[in-house]
C-alpha cells in the first residue's frame, strides 16, 4: 500500500475586501487581497478503494457531518474530471475556526485536490484542479496555490502571486460562527474604496498606508449578524503598537498587524488574559 500523503491548509485572510457588483444568479463579485496565515489545518490522504473522511481537533465537533465536509465535495468534483481517480481516506486535524471568514473548509478543500493532484500524478497546474476548485467553492482557487494573491469576480480571476511584505498580527476569533450568506443577505451595497491599483505596493509602510485605504464591505453586515464583532475590533484598536485593524473576509475573525513579531505576541498574551472565551493566535501573514 502507498504511503500516505501530507498537505498542510493555511488559513485565508481577506487584508481587503470590496464588492464591485452582483450578477443575475445572486453571486456577488468582489475584489480582495488575500494572504494566508501560519494557522493551518493538516490534512492526511491515506490510498483506498473509496474516499472517505474522518475529522479531529479541537474545532472537529464545529465541522459539522462527515459527509457535508468540502474535502469530500472537492474529491466528488475532481472525480467528475479525472477518470479512474484514485482517492482513499482523508484525516482532517481541525485546527482552525468554522464559519469564521478566514476559509477554513476552503483551504481543506484545496489542500484534498492537491493530495489528490500528487496520488494520481497530475501536475500542479492541471485545468482540472482548477476547475473543481471553483465547483466546490468560490474561495478553494485562491486557497489551491496558497499565495497572497488579488482575487476577483467571484474567486475564479486571480491575478500573479504577490510578494507581500512579512505581516505579524494577531488573528481573533469570539468563538461566534457568522454564516457567510446571511452577511452578504445584510451588505447594503455601500463600497469601502476603489479599485486595488496594480501593482499592490510592497513595501511595508507604504502597505499598511494603502490597506487603509482599502476596506472591507462586509463588516457592517457582519456586525449586524453578530456584535461580537465590534467587540473584537474594538479590542484590537486599543492594543498597543496595533497598526491597523480589520475583518477578514465575512467574519468574526479579525485581525490587527504590528511591526515585529515581539509585539504581535505580546498583544496575542494581554488579549488572551482578558478574553479567555477567545480564540487568539499570533501569526505572520504572508
Amino acid at each position: 500500500m502507498a504511503a500516505a500523503l501530507v498537505e498542510k491548509a493555511p488559513a485565508k485572510i481577506n487584508l481587503t475586501l470590496r464588492i464591485v457588483g452582483r450578477r443575475p444568479d445572486g453571486y456577488h463579485e468582489l475584489e480582495s487581497l488575500v494572504a494566508f496565515a501560519d494557522l493551518a489545518d493538516t490534512l492526511t490522504l491515506e490510498p483506498g478503494a473509496a474516499a472517505s473522511l474522518e475529522v479531529t481537533g479541537p474545532f472537529a465537533g464545529p465541522s459539522g457531518p462527515a459527509a457535508d465536509n468540502l474535502v469530500l465535495k472537492a474529491e466528488a468534483a475532481l472525480r467528475k474530471c479525472v477518470d479512474g481517480l484514485i482517492s482513499g481516506c482523508f484525516q482532517l486535524e481541525k485546527h482552525i475556526p468554522v464559519a469564521a471568514g478566514i476559509g477554513g473548509g476552503s483551504a481543506d478543500a484545496a489542500a484534498a485536490l492537491r493530495l489528490l493532484a500528487r496520488l494520481n500524478n497530475l501536475a500542479g497546474d492541471d485545468p482540472r484542479l482548477m476547475a473543481a476548485a471553483l465547483e466546490t467553492g468560490a474561495d478553494v482557487p485562491v486557497c489551491l496555490g496558497s499565495r497572497a494573491t488579488v482575487m476577483r469576480g467571484i474567486g475564479e480571476k486571480l491575478s500573479v502571486p504577490l510578494d507581500l511584505p512579512h505581516l505579524p498580527a494577531v488573528l481573533i476569533n469570539p468563538r461566534v460562527a457568522v454564516p457567510t450568506r446571511d452577511v452578504f443577505a445584510k451588505f447594503a451595497g455601500t463600497q469601502s474604496g476603489t479599485a486595488l491599483p496594480e501593482p499592490v505596493p510592497v513595501g511595508a509602510e507604504g502597505f499598511i498606508a494603502f490597506l487603509e485605504r482599502h476596506g472591507n464591505d462586509l463588516t457592517s453586515g457582519a456586525i449586524a449578524c453578530a456584535p461580537a464583532v465590534a467587540e473584537v475590533l474594538d479590542a484590537l484598536r486599543a492594543l498597543p503598537n496595533a497598526l491597523l485593524a480589520r475583518m477578514s473576509g465575512s467574519g468574526a475573525t479579525c485581525f490587527a498587524l504590528f511591526a515585529s513579531a515581539g509585539e504581535a505576541a505580546a498583544a496575542a498574551w494581554l488579549l488572551q488574559a482578558q478574553h479567555k472565551d477567545w480564540f487568539v493566535y499570533p501569526t505572520t501573514l504572508g
